[in-house]
């Protein structure tokens, strides 16, 4: 995309753009621990010290685990690149693209300038924005910045910087990388699951590798944790904090990630298969981001910026 329109769009409106007993007690360790590494240690260490495995087991499970993370690690932008068209193409085999170029020209737009404000301004693919036919509330942000949005969850937006927090959230994702570690979380749990059907067991070279193996095959569990269990409920606030910067740093009001939860709020239906499932209550992350960016204010909506806003998404 040519400088020229981010900054013409920066301009529009305001200076922004517009803008076995073992798994469960695990399970929480899993959702805020930083490093596969670092789990790995731990599970091994909570199986040497519950008698399920002896020491030296242990030391042995850890070192493998810890050499396939630094595998992980190792991803290059160009290989992140590759497993985020991948999770893409599982994504369109599931949503169907909505195909109007106003919507996803405007998104990009939007998104573009969104992402060369965050702290991953550039990726091997570059970003890339893509609308969804789809009622559902929803939204994907691929390894690599592929960066998806439905329809539905488009209709959550009532003005350009909620709709614009939508954007720096997903962008929050993937500068974080939390599609790469979703998938060192699913290799955790893979392997934990070995662990407790072979606790009673001795540990041998054999189970070592069959643990490895089971890392290794879990890469594909990437696409089962972004679409049907989410990410961890630390990972969805660190988006919305990175969102929060990411609007301030381009003149939006963070404000408007209040306004489109509180909307997400009252449409959201218990029981659905979409944020309501995979993402943590709307009230919960608003209290949550508003430790960051104080109390709520009302946005204030320049003409030029609302009137570009309906305008482009009018239809959905």
């Amino acid at each position: 995309m040519k400088a020229s329109n981010r900054r013409d769009f920066l301009t529009g409106g305001c200076r922004c753009i517009l803008g076995l007993g073992l798994i469960s007690p695990l399970s929480a360790i899993l959702a805020g621990c930083e490093s596969m590494g670092e789990l790995a240690s731990i599970s091994a260490n909570i199986a040497a010290s519950s008698g399920l495995i002896s020491d030296q087991q242990a030391q042995s499970i850890g070192t493998t685990a810890k050499t396939v993370a630094k595998t992980f690690e190792d991803i290059t932008p160009e290989q992140e690149y590759y497993i985020g068209r991948t999770i893409g193409a599982v994504i369109l085999s599931k949503y169907r693209p909505y195909n109007d170029n106003t919507v996803n020209r405007y998104i990009n737009l939007l998104g573009q300038t969104l992402a060369k404000a965050s702290e991953l301004p550039e990726t091997f693919g570059g970003y890339h924005f893509l609308a969804l036919d789809s009622e559902d509330i929803n939204a994907f942000a691929a390894p690599g910045g592929l960066i998806f949005v439905t329809r539905g969850l488009i209709r959550c937006c009532e003005h350009e910087d909620a709709m614009a927090s939508v954007l720096a959230h997903e962008i929050g994702h993937v500068q974080f990388k939390h599609g790469l570690r979703a998938i060192n979380t699913s290799r955790l749990t893979t392997a934990l699951t070995t662990l407790g059907v072979e606790g009673a067991k001795t540990f041998g070279s054999q189970e070592l590798a069959s643990l490895t193996s089971a890392f290794e095959d879990s890469i594909s569990d990437i696409s089962q944790t972004m679409i049907n269990t989410g990410y961890s409920r630390s990972l969805e606030y660190q988006a919305d904090k990175a969102a929060a910067v990411i609007m301030e740093k381009t003149g939006y009001d963070p404000n408007g990630l209040v306004d489109m939860l509180k909307t997400m709020k009252t449409r959201l239906k218990p029981g659905s298969t979409d944020f309501f499932k995979t993402h943590p209550d709307p009230q919960a992350r608003v209290k949550e981001i508003q430790k960051q960016i104080g109390k709520y204010k009302p946005v204030s909506m320049p003409e030029t910026r609302q009137s570009r806003f309906k305008k482009a998404l009018s239809r959905v």
